[in-house]
Formats: C-alpha cells, sequence, structure tokens
C-alpha cells in the first residue's frame, strides 16, 4: 500500500514537474517543432530505396530545404518530393551517395549555395562532415534508434521540452545546451561567433519552414544577419576547381544512367548577395558550373517574378514567399518540360 502511494505521489510531481517547464517555455514565446535531426533524414532517404523515374530529390543547403516547400510543390504536381538537403551543408556527399549507392535514375534537383557548394571536398571540414554523418548514420542507424525515433515524433510534435536539435542554437533548451551556456571563468582565445538563434520550424514528410517570428521580428532578423556576416568574413578561399571535378565526375555518372540533374540558383538578398556577388561572381561560379554540367539550370535572377524577392535575414525566404517561389519554379520548369508527368491533384 505505501508503494502504491509513493508511486502515485512521485508520478503527480513528474506530472508538475513537466506541466511547469513545458509552461515556462512556451511562456518564452517558444513552440514544439521537429528536432531537424539525422533519424528524420534518415527516414527520407530510405525512401529513395524504392524511388522511381517519377520521383524528385531535393539537395542542396539550407536555402533549398527553407525555399523549396513539400507541401506546395506536392500542391503543384500531386507528388511529394523527397527533401534531403541539408543546412550549413555542401550538397556533394548526398549526391555521391545517391549516384553511387542507389539506382536511382529520376529527377534530382541540387540547389546551389555558391559559398557552400564550392567550399571544400576535405572530409573534416564542417560542409562536408555534416552531409556525410547524416549519409554514415543512415547505413549504421540500428533499429532501436529507428523505433526510438518514430515514438519520439509525436511527443516533439507536441512538447516544446523535447527540442533537443543537432544543430546548437542559443536558444536550445535541453540540458546539453543549458550548461554550455555557464560561464565556467574560461578565457576565449577567438573572437565569440555573435549569438544564433533557431529561426526554422520542421515538419513531416521532413520540410523546414522559416519561423514568423524571423519574417516579422526585425531585431531578431539581424541577429541571424549578424551571423551569416560573421561566417562570410572568416570562410576560407572556395575551392572551385577540386569541388567542380568531384560533382562532375558523378554527374557524368548519374546522366549516362538516364538521370535527370537540375541545378537551381535559390535567391538571397541584401549584405550576403553583395558579398556573394564579390567573392563568388556569376560568372566564375555558377556560370561555369552550368557550362561544364550540360543539364537544366535556373537561377532566380533570370526571373521577373523571382529576382527580388527579399530574405528577411538575407539569406533564405520567409513561409510565404518560399511557397510562392516553390509555385512558380514548378511552373517554369513544367514549361520546359524537364519534370515527370505529375498530375496536378
Amino acid at each position: 500500500m505505501k508503494l502504491k502511494q509513493s508511486l502515485i505521489i512521485a508520478l503527480i510531481f513528474v506530472i508538475i514537474g513537466i506541466t511547469s517547464w513545458e509552461s515556462y517555455w512556451r511562456a518564452q514565446g517558444l513552440h514544439p517543432t521537429l528536432n531537424d535531426e539525422k533519424a528524420l533524414w534518415a527516414m527520407t532517404r530510405a525512401k529513395v530505396e524504392e524511388a522511381t523515374k517519377e520521383d524528385v530529390i531535393i539537395l542542396g543547403s539550407s536555402r533549398a530545404y527553407f525555399d523549396i516547400q513539400v507541401g506546395q510543390w506536392k500542391n503543384e504536381t500531386g507528388k511529394e518530393p523527397l527533401q534531403l538537403a541539408s543546412t550549413g551543408s555542401s550538397p556533394l556527399p548526398t549526391f555521391h551517395d545517391i549516384v553511387n549507392n542507389t539506382e536511382f535514375n529520376g529527377t534530382i534537383i541540387v540547389g546551389v549555395t555558391p559559398g557552400l557548394l564550392f567550399s571544400t571536398t576535405y572530409p573534416k571540414a564542417f560542409p562536408w562532415e555534416r552531409p556525410q554523418s547524416k549519409v554514415d548514420f543512415y547505413f549504421n542507424r540500428t533499429y532501436a534508434q529507428r523505433l526510438n525515433f518514430l515514438l519520439s515524433v509525436p511527443l516533439q510534435q507536441n512538447l516544446v521540452l523535447m527540442s533537443a536539435d543537432e544543430e546548437e542554437w542559443n536558444d536550445d533548451i535541453d540540458l546539453k545546451a543549458l550548461l554550455k551556456r555557464i560561464n565556467w571563468g574560461k578565457l576565449d582565445t577567438l573572437p565569440p561567433t555573435p549569438p544564433f538563434y533557431n529561426f526554422g520550424d520542421v515538419s513531416l514528410p521532413r520540410n523546414m519552414s522559416m519561423m514568423p517570428r524571423a519574417a516579422t521580428d526585425t531585431a531578431f532578423a539581424n541577429s541571424i544577419i549578424k551571423v551569416w556576416h560573421f561566417f562570410g568574413k572568416g570562410s576560407p578561399p572556395p575551392e572551385k576547381d577540386a569541388t567542380t571535378a568531384f560533382f562532375m565526375h558523378d554527374v557524368k555518372k548519374f546522366k549516362e544512367r538516364g538521370g535527370n540533374l537540375i541545378l537551381v540558383r535559390p535567391p538571397s538578398s541584401g549584405g550576403v548577395r553583395i558579398g556573394e556577388n564579390m567573392g563568388l561572381p556569376r560568372d566564375r561560379f555558377w556560370d561555369s558550373l552550368v557550362h561544364v554540367a550540360q543539364v537544366k539550370s535556373y537561377h532566380f535572377e533570370d526571373y521577373a517574378q523571382l529576382k527580388n524577392l527579399t530574405c528577411p535575414e538575407e539569406s533564405h525566404l520567409s513561409l510565404e514567399d518560399a511557397n510562392f517561389f516553390t509555385k512558380e519554379l514548378v511552373e517554369i520548369l513544367k514549361k520546359d518540360n524537364v519534370l515527370p508527368n505529375h498530375k496536378t491533384k
């Protein structure tokens, strides 16, 4: 009897604790969203094994992830694309994985963020290691990891306190992140990175959209802009020749088996666009890649309806504009007859 009472009391305290903790973080303006983790990426990657000529895969960095909306794409084509873009990443490791580890010969759209695609081929470099770690996780994941993720999804979708993203945002609320924000008196020898806050909402089936706050709160958007400018100033020189050679080896193999490759340059604006024009001029990077790849290619600046889109934090589109960009992109691709024959629902 005493044991039963103790369990009931313990359960009551657990419920009170969870409710209080959840209420506190919601009061801070946070809301439930899926964690953009390797397990979520692997769930979508697994679908490639059964994908056919009629399927579309989206690769790239965060611009392809934010700006090409899965739901809007499905509305326009009647079929859901497989979203495998990855934030802060070069698309080369993922493209290499699909070309060399699958028989997929449908359509692959590669979103080109010049500073990342042309960044490096060094396996330990951040833009390369990050997507490669997702590929490695996909092949090495256990059944326990798969089950753990599936069970966690309903909790992530409904509880803010389940936030434990693999990204290291300054507003993460898991225990590890909270402890890291404590000043233990250590002296930093490098200039501190500006605070970097999460500004994307993740949902099934693996879709990223800009949080409303980033699109409406100028001060919040400016905090993200400071991070882009910080990294832009400290970025090493691009490795154009090495990255292009690596990419082209896989492009050739993909095209030879009947694959349809499309290059897309999503929008950027403001200081980020100015920096790209200076350090990664279009003629030397985008135009050069288009020339050697010999595939259908679409740059946002070449279309009246797209060239004046403004990114709230200079690098990604708001949800409203991302839906518009996706809709217009599909229309452009349809007119060029480069998409599988999907019927609009």
